[in-house]
């Protein structure tokens, strides 16, 4: 602006009565029909898959270490590539990479991407438990298991994170179902292996019924609690009794969800799920709370959870973007790149990431239990979203290769810290995350690939 010049708004005020913060879904709900906008059209989605799971497969697992390098860099002297070999057994990182990848060979009939993603799987069962604890050490480095991961020096409690350890046992089981689904594959050994940890989980909770965030390296114990990450242990195991029809911690699993609910979801202020975001409000946790009330809901068809999940993805839609800013600076704003369908990591985090993309499966779960034209649409914009946010040919990005795709889309000028080779700004990170398209993979290869194909027919 210039001096003496003006600006001219129009602020529109909703005021009306609610029982609860819930109550902010009605205004977010009538702002979303107002103002939507449809994300760009992208590749369809066997493309997207094809692109996304053939770029990680091809550049970035560490055969020495079976596992996925976690950043992706070209490496302009040699022509080659860097790897930023930052590993964990979830969470940016091992399971949530191998899992949809795996999923992603099911899908393709690729037999090496299938082997090379049980590779990763299997080594991380066979030695990352810690005996004492009876938990899987979070993360790995130059051949060493340990709870020091990339996150540690930010941790006010040193620890196993509950985090980690369930989300890692929640993807295992989704890839015993898949391989069993797919293949008629029955890896018995998981189960055995995923149910001792979640047996150990169910016995560190409070009298509140929640699971702690930090666990005892030593002993197991339950260290830290008031936080959201232990939803990912009422997701696991939710889903464990789901695949095994085991119902002996069903009535412990209500308690737990009734208190996760009352405590954060109904207040709409869901903190303390991933680590390095100090415990403020968030978007990833609700993703494992939603996956837990779709199993629930499918164990006892109880419509409460399907009022509990209505509640719950309202509450990620507060944090997913309806219409496509009007980004400034590229390479985002030269492509015509979409924001409608991202969503914002965090309160303390401006910046649009995938994880939510890996939630489609809950989306079309939830409509197809209840019909609800909202919660469709934002689904499709989530599809939407993911298939047009990444390579879909060489340096589309302004570097990488097909299918390459980081984590950090910036939709303003809040946190813009990547540089071109002058020192301009960029929007983007100039990095293949493979666990960032696998978020977008993982949306696409599960229930929701078998409708799409139906709908395709």
């Amino acid at each position: 602006m210039l001096a003496g010049e003006s600006v001219e708004c129009v602020l529109e005020l909703y005021h009306y009565e609610a029982s609860s913060e819930l109550g902010i879904n009605v205004a977010m709900e009538s702002i979303y029909n107002r103002y939507h906008e449809a994300p760009r059209e992208g590749s369809d989605m066997q493309t997207t898959v094809s692109d996304l799971s053939h770029a990680i497969y091809e550049c970035a697992y560490l055969p020495e270490d079976r596992q996925y390098s976690t950043f992706v860099y070209e490496d302009a002297e040699t022509g080659g590539y860097r790897y930023n070999k930052i590993i964990s057994i979830s969470w940016t990182n091992g399971m949530t990479i191998a899992t949809p990848m795996l999923l992603a060979a099911l899908r393709q009939d690729d037999e090496l991407m299938r082997q090379q993603a049980l590779s990763c799987i299997t080594n991380i069962m066979d030695n990352a438990m810690n005996p004492e604890s009876g938990f899987p050490y979070d993360a790995y480095q130059d051949g060493v298991w340990s709870i020091k991961g990339w996150w540690f020096d930010g941790m006010r409690t040193p620890g196993h994170s509950s985090y980690l350890v369930a989300q890692a046992m929640f993807y295992i089981l989704k890839c015993y179902d898949y391989e069993k689904r797919l293949r008629n594959h029955r890896h018995e050994d998981w189960l055995v292996y995923v149910k001792q940890v979640l047996d150990r989980l169910e016995r560190t909770k409070n009298t509140d019924g929640e699971y702690p965030t930090i666990l005892s390296e030593r002993t197991g114990a339950g260290l830290e609690y008031d936080a959201f990450s232990g939803a990912w242990c009422l997701a696991a195991m939710s889903y464990y009794s789901w695949i095994t029809e085991d119902v002996s911690y069903l009535e412990e699993l209500k308690r737990s969800e009734a208190h996760y609910y009352d405590t954060y979801v109904k207040h709409m202020e869901c903190y303390g799920a991933p680590l390095d975001a100090d415990k403020s409000v968030d978007s990833e946790g609700i993703l494992a709370y939603i996956k837990a009330v779709r199993y629930l809901h499918a164990l006892t068809g109880d419509p409460q959870f399907l009022d509990h999940m209505r509640d719950a993805i309202s509450y990620e839609f507060s944090f997913k973007f309806s219409y496509n800013s009007p980004v400034q600076i590229p390479p985002l704003s030269t492509l015509g790149w979409s924001s409608s369908g991202g969503s914002v990591t965090s309160v303390a985090n401006p910046h649009i990431h995938p994880m939510s993309s890996n939630l489609v499966d809950e989306l079309l779960y939830y409509v197809q239990q209840r019909e609800d034209g909202y919660v469709h649409q934002r689904m499709m914009d989530t599809v939407g979203w993911g298939c047009q946010t990444y390579n879909r040919h060489d340096g589309e990005y302004g570097y990488g290769k097909k299918g390459w795709m980081s984590e950090r889309f910036c939709h303003s000028q809040g946190l813009v810290t990547e540089k071109y080779a002058d020192g301009s700004p960029a929007s983007t990170w100039f990095c293949l995350m493979p666990w960032a398209s696998g978020s977008v993979i993982e949306g696409l290869v599960g229930d929701y690939w078998d409708y799409a194909m139906q709908i395709k027919k």
